[in-house]
């Protein structure tokens, strides 16, 4: 047990000093060893029935339990554990039928890169998440108020059908491919129970969805009231649109920390090919007199695009300073760096 309790200091494992024995397990009744082996961080000298014990001990707390194995004694245990790691080099294959996952270099260090990775994939999903439906519904409800109220289209249908589609094939495919950010294994683990959309997450669709709905009536407003054709002006609202997603990109590729450091804005050249490629086409059908025709919109001028500048500006540091509050309640209430993504 002594030596246990030392291997554990020199790792830093968190939790008490405290070295339970398997002979200290025996005597615990159920409702006392789950309180203790959420306290412990060592268990010596023990059987595959206590590993089996403390499974149940720690589910009955509501925990999520990994276990670790390599022998058939140890198939129980990694059986009744949320997660059985068996290793692949050393382990029986009674453990490896037993178990989740099969570690393949019997290496400990590769659960933590396994861990790193799938917080990474889940993030990129909710990522794409928070991306794809305040611009949808910032796109619908453009039509849907328009109709309701009666008034003047600020976008026609296929220019609602253009944006879905260069979006979704440069925007949001970005966001695949978008590295896991340095500080994801600073994140407290995620509860279970939550769903994949969090309050952060809806409150943050609401508002940028309406924020975007109103720039493009306002815009489109603006420019018929300047003396522009429904044209001119259906092309103003257009590229506001497309600009405020392109802008809305990069406050989504970071959860927390801010979007316009040099580490973030370089972190994924993916993102940097997409939007390029999205300015090619929008300018193409913005000033290419074909593509003018077929989606009835018109040259802009640069008044035009310094307003619209302004707009997607607004919009970026509102979502900055957003995440600025979220992170800074988080700190002051005691919680960790993860508040912002579960909460």
């Amino acid at each position: 047990p002594d030596t246990a309790g030392a291997v554990a200091r020199s790792l830093h494992l968190t939790g008490s000093d405290e070295v339970l024995t398997g002979p200290e397990l025996d005597m615990l009744a159920p409702e006392d060893l789950a309180a203790r082996a959420e306290d412990a961080s060592v268990f010596a000298r023990t059987t595959s029935e206590h590993k089996l014990r403390l499974v149940k001990a720690l589910q009955a707390r509501g925990e999520v339990v990994a276990m670790t194995g390599d022998g058939a004694n140890d198939a129980p245990a990694l059986k009744r554990a949320d997660i059985g790691v068996s290793m692949g080099i050393k382990g029986t294959e009674a453990a490896h039928e037993a178990s989740e996952m099969v570690l393949t270099d019997d290496n400990f260090a590769t659960i933590v890169a396994g861990i790193e990775e799938g917080r990474g994939v889940y993030d990129n999903i909710r990522k794409a998440l928070v991306f794809i439906l305040p611009t949808n519904a910032g796109e619908a409800m453009v039509i849907l108020l328009a109709v309701l109220a009666g008034l003047t289209l600020p976008l026609t249908p296929v220019q609602v059908l253009w944006v879905n589609m260069a979006t979704a094939v440069t925007l949001a495919l970005a966001l695949a491919f978008e590295p896991v950010e340095s500080d994801v294994m600073g994140a407290a683990p995620r509860d279970s129970r939550a769903g994949l959309v969090t309050a952060m997450m809806v409150t943050r669709i609401a508002w940028v969805g309406l924020f975007l709905t109103a720039a493009v009536f306002a815009l489109f407003n603006a420019a018929l009231s300047a003396g522009g054709s429904e044209a001119l002006a259906r092309s103003v609202a257009l590229n506001m649109l497309v600009a405020g997603e392109i802008v809305y990109l990069f406050n989504c590729r970071r959860w927390a920390s801010p979007s316009w450091t040099f580490e973030a804005l370089a972190a994924n050249p993916v993102a940097w090919y997409s939007v390029g490629a999205l300015i090619v086409l929008q300018l193409a059908l913005t000033y290419w007199p074909p593509m003018q025709e077929i989606f009835g919109v018109a040259g802009l001028g640069l008044s035009d695009w310094l307003t619209i500048g302004a707009v997607c500006a607004a919009l970026f540091v509102l979502v900055e300073l957003e995440k600025f509050a979220i992170d800074r309640l988080a700190r002051r209430t005691g919680s960790d760096r993860g508040a912002s993504r579960s909460d």
